[in-house]
Parts: C-alpha cells; structure tokens; sequence
C-alpha cells in the first residue's frame, strides 16, 4: 500500500519550494555556485579509474562481521537504543524498541551492474542474513550507494518493514514487493507507538537513470522517542536550512552526518559536506553528538580516503566537542545510545 504521510503544517505556513513542476529543487542557497563543464567531465574521468584503485585498509577500519553480528544481537537483545554502522550512510538504529535500516547499500558496487561504477573496497558491517527484522526501512534518496536493488532483493520479511521514502520514490519499493510504503514530502511527520519520523529538507539531488533527474524528492529525517532524538542527514551539502531544523526540532541527542566525499569542491560543495561543514551541521541542528557516516566505504570522489575522520575530528574539537561526543565508528560497530 502507498501512501502519504500526515504533516503538522498547513498549507499556507509551507509554500512547497522544493516542488518544480515533475521535478524537485533545492532551497535557495546563495553560497552554491556551479563547476564549469570542464571540469565535470574531467572528473568523470578520473571517476572511471577508482574502481582499480587499490586501497590499504587501516587497522581497526572493519570489524570482523561475525563478531559484528554477534555484538549487534547482544545490543539489540538489552532494553536500550543503539546505533550499528554499516557502512556508507547504512546504520541500524534502534529506538523506542523499533529498528530502522537507513539507505541500504549492502552490496558490492554502488552502480546497476556489478561489472562497472563505483565498486566498495570493504565488506559490509554485518551480512545481510546475519541483520535483524526490519521494522523501517529509510530511504533519504535514490542514488546508487544509499538505494541499492540488489540489498532490497536479499532484505526478508518485505511484507512486515514499513518503508519511508520521499515522495515520488515509493512505487520503485512497490513493485519489488514491499507492501506498507509511506511516502513524505519535507516537514511531513509519521507518528507510530511512540516513534515519531519527520521528513526534512537537505540539500542534495536524485538520479538513477539518463531521464529521471530530480523527479523523485531528496530528504533528511529525525527519528524521536521520549528517551532519544536521532537527526540523519542523509546526502547533503552545507545549507542555511539546518538552522532552520535547529530553531524548529532541535536539540538532537545524536547527529549522522556525512564527512566524504567532498573533493573537487567546485562539483561537490552543492552537494557533500565536508568535515568541517558536517560539524557546522551539528551545531546548526544543537546537536550533543556527533556521528560521522558517508566514507571509507566507496571511493566516489578525489579526496584521500582516509583523509575525513582526522579532519572531522579537530573540527568537532575546535567547536567544542569532545572526544566523547565525537564518533567515528568501525564499519560493523554498535554502540548504546
């Protein structure tokens, strides 16, 4: 079943800029400027190699994913939330005794064929036999490393998860055969047993085909219980919005923000922060901590792999937060909330 969600705003206070005809558009960001064609293309190039890029894993960068699992059922077995990354912007969430999987990417490219794109040069956190009963599934937008058909294939149990997805996005999830599908546009709220899931603005864009550009919404999302207040930012680049967010629903006990893939800014700025924007995210939205997502999964863009976490974490420190509220986890960890 496909369905929108209720929103607490009326039409008048929400004008809806994010609708263009069949097609979607960012808030006005006046900081935003376009890369010239040139260096796109250039880009692109470079893009095609990564693929056969080999990469030197750091110690401690993945953990054993049976050991993974086996953490991850004990957390989820104790009566508190908890929070596993997977990888990329894929995390397990569990709050108010519900578990979410954000933007599953699960497999080994972030492309439609697993013979060319983007190919991850690590496993995944925990496989995906080893992953707990879904009860919702969040989909902050449908590019290829956070919408992944492949993981959607293997994922069990379709007819029991809920799926959240912006709008226009749900009828893919329909007709792979997912039945409770709840579409929402920014500001929209879904309210269940305790759990309360709004849909946000970020600043991103979408794309799966050569002929489907910005026809399905991009979206960010906060997830509230009584105990807990979780933001996922999901893809974005630096905005006035999250202030905006901040002055609305904030404080957040915890942030998801993304520190990779951010270089050439030229190209990436309109859309990925870096680590030091991610930071300023955390502050916009008063968030308490800190949880860096979006690298050392898949190489997408220039920087040096495993260049964001020092600079994502002397940016957190010159804000003001300490090591404590500053997470950088191993794909495949969990930590209580």
């Amino acid at each position: 079943m496909l369905k929108r969600s209720s929103t607490g705003a009326t039409q008048e206070e929400t004008p809806l800029p994010q609708h263009h005809g069949k097609r979607f558009k960012n808030l006005p960001n006046p900081d935003i400027t376009h890369a010239s064609r040139k260096s796109y293309i250039s880009f692109v190039l470079r893009m095609m190699g990564y693929s056969r890029e080999k990469v030197d894993i750091p110690e401690g960068h993945v953990i054993n994913q049976q050991e993974a699992a086996n953490a991850l059922h004990t957390n989820l077995a104790l009566d508190c939330d908890s929070l596993t990354w997977l990888g990329q912007a894929c995390f397990l969430i569990k709050i108010g005794g519900k578990v979410i999987l954000t933007d599953p990417y699960l497999s080994s490219h972030a492309s439609p064929s697993r013979f060319a794109g983007p190919k991850r040069f690590v496993e995944t956190g925990i496989h995906i036999n080893d992953l707990p009963p879904i009860d919702y599934l969040v989909l902050s937008h449908n590019h290829y490393d956070h919408l992944d058909a492949r993981t959607l294939r293997l994922l069990r149990d379709k007819g029991h998860m809920t799926v959240i997805t912006p709008l226009r996005l749900g009828r893919y999830f329909t007709k792979r055969g997912f039945s409770n599908v709840v579409e929402m546009d920014w500001w929209d709220t879904f309210d269940i047993e305790g759990l309360t899931i709004r849909a946000l603005p970020s600043q991103h864009w979408s794309k799966r085909t050569l002929f489907d550009r910005n026809k399905s919404l991009w979206a960010s999302y906060s997830f509230e219980t009584q105990a807990n207040k979780i933001y996922f930012t999901g893809d974005t680049g630096y905005a006035p919005l999250f202030k905006d967010i901040g002055e609305k629903f904030g404080p957040f006990d915890y942030t998801l923000v993304g520190i990779g893939a951010y270089e050439p800014r030229d190209i990436m700025k309109a859309h990925h922060t870096n680590p030091e924007e991610a930071v300023d995210i955390g502050k916009d939205v008063k968030s308490d901590t800190l949880v860096a997502m979006h690298w050392g999964t898949v190489r997408l863009t220039d920087e040096p792999l495993f260049e964001p976490p020092g600079r994502f974490l002397q940016a957190a420190l010159d804000a003001g937060y300490d090591k404590a509220n500053t997470w950088v986890m191993s794909i495949g960890e969990s930590r209580k909330l």
